[in-house]
């Protein structure tokens, strides 16, 4: 039975699992850096290191004991998913997606979320949030038509998830009721991938269009990502919009991250530039905006962290499902997006003429950040949010 083989493959929960993830993240890490090129060569996870993924516990991190899963702590999972991306973006940003579907799946009805993880824990998930497709009442549940962008890890994915204007069977749509949005999961078999990821930079991601034409989808496999209640009781899973913002917040900065390591190792095999008069760690010029960005990134690290402990404290007491709190949220994920693009940026210019190569992990760190922060989570216009929030119900009266 599945209940039998979660038991059998799931590792100890807690502490010890967290810590054990991550020694082996970190023995994996020269694995996954030489093979960099490959990755954004074949511009996806290599199967068989999504297997290597899988097999260590990484997509299981945010599944529910119950079902076999660890349920770590938000900010111990956050810290997982900055590990993978301070040693690939791209690998980073696959599993945050992955990870966050695991948050999504817990609005879809208990049978439903039974049926994706009846095989056990380690179940990738994979979709957009994009309201790219439409859904019209049938007999029979709702027939889908859609194509959604940026499915980023579909081609490894088990199930997939995308988002619905729906027609027929919610009401009409007028100027005052809006069009009704759900969400929807189905078997990944069931998705056409259209290979349109030819981009600049996160290319090892395969955030490919996904497609569904003129199929019958089950009204069981539908969610309202809004104001759907979740199957499951812990407090990972009592607010899915809450969360997400954190996830990449948490690449922004393991990005960051890995663009300073591979800065100062750079520097310290003694490097020289062109016309410089000392090598770039003995210069007073280098080590000052070493400095400096140094501290930048430090603050991104904070807020990080700070942030990630306060919305799970809020979780804990069963008060994340907070408007303001999602906008608090993701006010902190368009920040570090911007802190983190200027540190990798300037990574990159003072790596000088060798960061050009695409051989240089600099290059590489510049371009998946800038991807990165093109996120809608990470624009600057959420600002606004976040400032009508300070002006409180005066500004909301004035409009």
């Amino acid at each position: 039975m599945a209940i039998e083989r979660w038991n059998l493959v799931a590792p100890l929960s807690g502490t010890n699992s967290a810590k054990r993830l991550l020694t082996d993240i970190r023995d994996l890490a020269p694995n996954i850096t030489s093979r960099a090129a490959e990755i954004e060569a074949g511009r996806r996870i290599p199967p068989d290191l999504v297997e290597t993924l899988r097999s260590i516990g990484v997509y299981r991190m945010l599944v529910p004991r119950s079902h076999g899963g660890l349920e770590l702590d938000l900010p111990t999972a956050l810290e997982v998913i900055g590990a993978l991306a301070k040693i690939d973006g791209s690998v980073g940003w696959t599993v945050a997606i992955g990870c966050g579907g695991s948050i999504f799946a817990s609005l879809l009805p208990r049978e439903t979320y039974d049926e994706v993880y009846r095989d056990g824990p380690d179940v990738i998930l994979a979709g957009s949030a994009q309201p790219a497709g439409t859904a019209e009442a049938t007999g029979d549940g709702w027939r889908v038509n859609g194509r959604w962008p940026f499915a980023s890890g579909c081609q490894h994915a088990d199930w997939m998830v995308g988002l619905c204007m729906m027609t027929g069977g919610e009401g009409p749509i007028t100027a005052e009721a809006p069009p009704v949005v759900r969400g929807f999961a189905m078997p990944a078999r069931d998705w056409l991938i259209e290979d349109t990821w030819y981009v600049a930079g996160l290319k090892g991601t395969g955030s490919h269009h996904v497609a569904i034409r003129d199929t019958v989808v089950p009204a069981a496999n539908f969610f309202d990502l809004v104001s759907g209640v979740p199957c499951l009781p812990g407090p990972l899973y009592q607010a899915v919009r809450q969360v997400l913002p954190l996830f990449h917040g948490a690449v922004s900065v393991g990005i960051a991250e890995g663009a300073m390591d591979e800065l100062v190792e750079l520097a310290n095999t003694g490097r020289q530039q062109l016309r410089a008069g000392v090598p770039m760690r003995e210069s007073e010029t280098f080590q000052g905006e070493l400095g400096r960005v140094a501290a930048a990134l430090r603050a991104a690290q904070a807020l990080l962290k700070v942030q990630a402990e306060s919305h799970w404290r809020h979780a804990l007491a069963g008060r994340l499902r907070d408007e303001a709190l999602l906008t608090q949220g993701t006010q902190t994920a368009t920040w570090l997006a911007t802190i983190c693009t200027h540190v990798a940026d300037t990574c990159f210019a003072l790596g000088g003429g060798s960061a050009l190569y695409e051989s240089s992990p600099l290059q590489r760190r510049m371009r998946d950040v800038h991807a990165a922060a093109q996120h809608a989570i990470a624009q600057q216009r959420n600002y606004a949010s976040a400032g009508k929030l300070l002006l409180g119900d005066s500004v909301n009266h004035a409009h």
